[in-house]
């Protein structure tokens, strides 16, 4: 029996990684909106804080911050795509329901699979299978949850989401301008651009910015929000791309919604359904399933 390449035994973890702290979002972010905390003061100052700890950390790692004017160009997209795909996000959740919202989000694996035909690089039948039960599992999970109307802004809002994303993994994987940039330095920047998008919507736009955000417990939550579904996820989704490819890293994302669902029964009390159960247990076979017969 063939083993695990050294790059699988990296890339597959950080995958999973990745999924399940990007899937803590709802944990530290619905009490804050519930506060009353705007989406723009949210995300700018979890980006702004994600942005001090990574640096302080590079700091004391005497870690080189020089980037060429190529590499600084592709950064910059990078944090242009990786903030676009949030804000589209959180605006789909204005026009449709979440669990849509998160469905169609979940598009983008096929969307990388398809650029990455594209690119000459086609992936293996077992990972087409994955992606296609992935996406079914995902798909029940979003069954039982019937509320909202379907506006076609929401659904455009989600896809453009999910393009975002797809193309946020595909340039980490596929740009050789970057390729000697460290895992740690590329999320810096990246989350440094993020962050002047974000206050600049902060300028633009009439909501107060420390509204919602008074208190310790609100603070802790915004402090949560930049370490876990910002910096690890976005430092090992860097890692996945790199050790396994971005198709399969992207396939791995399937953790996110599975993780939201299990925080939003067990911290919110929304109900375990059938269907959730169901579809959790056809998304991990799947990636077991792809873990298993792409052995390199």
């Amino acid at each position: 029996m063939k083993t695990l390449s050294k790059n699988a035994i990296i890339g597959y973890p950080a995958g999973i990684i990745t999924g399940i702290t990007y899937g803590l979002n709802p944990l530290f972010a619905v009490p804050l909106m519930k506060k009353g905390a705007s989406i723009e003061s949210i995300l700018f100052f979890r980006y702004a804080i994600a942005v001090v700890f990574l640096g302080a950390f590079l700091l004391l790692c005497r870690h080189n911050f020089r980037v060429s004017w190529k590499q600084a160009g592709v950064l910059l997209v990078l944090g242009v795509l990786y903030t676009a795909s949030s804000l589209t996000l959180f605006e789909a959740y204005k026009y449709i329901a979440s669990g849509l919202a998160t469905t169609i989000v979940f598009l983008y694996p096929v969307l990388v699979a398809i650029i990455m035909v594209f690119l000459r690089v086609v992936p293996s039948w077992p990972v087409w299978l994955s992606i296609g039960l992935t996406f079914a599992g995902v798909v029940i999970m979003t069954q039982s949850d019937s509320s909202g109307t379907v506006d076609p802004t929401g659904l455009l809002l989600s896809f453009a989401s999910a393009l975002a994303y797809a193309l946020f993994i595909v340039i980490i994987n596929r740009s050789k301008v970057i390729g000697s940039i460290s895992n740690s330095l590329l999320t810096f920047y990246a989350l440094s651009a993020g962050t002047f998008v974000f206050l600049g919507k902060i300028v633009m736009s009439d909501a107060g910015v420390m509204t919602g955000l008074t208190g310790h417990m609100a603070w802790l939550n915004i402090v949560g929000l930049a370490v876990l579904p910002t910096i690890v996820s976005t430092s090992m989704l860097a890692v996945a791309t790199r050790n396994i490819g971005a198709t399969k890293a992207s396939v791995l994302g399937v953790f996110e919604p599975v993780t939201a669902i299990l925080v939003g029964t067990f911290v919110f009390g929304e109900a375990l359904t059938a269907n959730v159960i169901a579809g959790i247990l056809i998304s991990m076979a799947a990636i077991t399933f792809m873990i298993a017969k792409t052995k390199r």
